[in-house]
């Protein structure tokens, strides 16, 4: 559903959410998006288990556990941080994967980052026996081809479409289905410019489209009292909860340049809510054992 907000911007620009975090209630969003199309390819290859990459407060690690659990997979964890392998009690994500029968294998940091070495794939099939991967993040071809489907005709008439980026599936999939007068706004919850490349690969002949590297609060996971405060204050005037790591961000964003003049008068803008709520359990965690401002779940 697209939900219009009630806040008043100048040069009289309008802007909508698109409320995909509605989707389903725990596989929401650009995560229900990215795997619908894998799951079928997993079935289709008689895959009986699913394995996947995440860190510690992973939405797509989640995502795929429940997912694996109500389409009736056996589900793979790799994790990010072998020290976490004695908190999963403590932290609410990894606690909901493993109670909907998710298996954990937990790697360091330097072995995380083989994850798509052919060798550490080979010695994981040697472990676990014969698997359907998805990648980290979720993106791949097929689940761009499920992004593809974000956008609808009714979204026809709107002249930006704004989403946050991680690893860029969900950018590739609304940029190959937008209209030609359609601009298409990225904004990375990561430093640097280096997902412009991987988002091409994945691009259909669309020129139409840019990264706002502005608004990463200081790289991935990490933000601020004044994001915290907005994500608060939009929640209350809105009645739509935005997570810290992606969406929060992208929306802070686009209103700071809204209020910038940095659209045309009178555009119609249109947000993407790509999920991610179940998140902000880890993220309040972690603000309050730093003494700091909390996200308010309950308004």
């Amino acid at each position: 559903m697209n939900q219009p907000l009630q806040i008043s911007f100048p040069n009289s620009i309008s802007v909508t959410v698109k409320r995909e975090d509605l989707i389903h209630p725990f596989v929401s969003g650009n995560k229900f998006r990215k795997l619908k199309y894998n799951l079928l390819q997993a079935a289709t290859e008689n895959q009986k288990t699913l394995l996947t990459f995440g860190g510690a407060y992973s939405n797509h690690i989640a995502a795929v556990a429940f997912a694996g659990k109500e389409k009736g997979f056996k589900t793979i964890g790799i994790i990010r941080g072998d020290e976490l392998r004695a908190k999963i009690s403590e932290n609410p994500t990894l606690d909901f994967a493993q109670s909907c029968g998710m298996e954990f294998e937990f790697v360091s940091r330097e072995d995380y980052r083989l994850k798509n070495d052919i060798s550490f794939l080979d010695s994981l099939k040697q472990k676990f026996g014969s698997f359907f991967l998805i990648p980290e993040g979720g993106t791949n071809e097929l689940a761009v081809k499920g992004c593809q489907e974000i956008l609808t005709e009714k979204d026809n008439h709107f002249d930006y479409v704004c989403c946050a980026v991680g690893t860029g599936g969900t950018i590739a999939g609304i940029i190959n289905s937008a209209l030609p007068h359609q601009k298409i706004l990225g904004f990375p919850a990561l430093k640097g410019d280096f997902l412009k490349d991987e988002i091409s690969t994945f691009v259909q002949n669309n020129t139409n489209w840019d990264l706002i590297t502005d608004y990463h609060f200081g790289g991935y996971a990490k933000v601020s009292q004044e994001l915290i405060a907005f994500i608060n204050l939009f929640n209350v005037e809105n009645k739509i909860l935005l997570d810290p790591i992606y969406t929060g961000k992208m929306a802070f964003g686009v209103i700071d340049m809204i209020r910038a003049s940095k659209f045309p008068p009178k555009s119609n803008v249109l947000l993407i809510h790509t999920g991610g709520i179940q998140g902000i359990q880890g993220m309040n965690m972690k603000l309050k054992n730093k003494q700091l401002p909390t996200i308010d779940i309950d308004v």
